[in-house]
């Protein structure tokens, strides 16, 4: 058995904007098919719970260190020919997350 992190998209509401969320989950599991198996029933259920809808997308990584402090919990890689702030804007900082910031001392 091997642990593994799988990211699952839900969409919650109707309106627009519709609210996406971004859930990556740690599952043990003996396969890769096996976790996300998992993640996508446990998807469902949360989506359901809240009144949401699990979009269908799944992303799964097999962690190479025990879970723990400072363990890397998931990674995608992604070509780009974006340059950094055009990267970070365009996939991770669009303006339309629901977010904190944390201040500098």
């Amino acid at each position: 058995m091997e642990w593994f992190s799988v990211r699952c998209i839900c969409r919650f509401g109707n309106g627009t904007p519709a609210t996406y969320e971004e859930r990556i989950t740690l599952w043990r599991a003996s396969t890769y098919a096996e976790a996300v198996t998992s993640a996508e029933a446990e998807a469902k259920a949360y989506a359901a719970d809240v009144a949401g809808e699990y979009l269908g997308l799944a992303q799964v990584y097999a962690l190479s260190d025990e879970p723990g402090h400072g363990a890397e919990i998931f990674s995608l890689l992604r070509g780009s020919t974006l340059e950094p702030d055009a990267y970070l804007d365009a996939f991770f900082d669009t303006g339309d997350e629901r977010q904190g910031a944390i201040e500098s001392p």
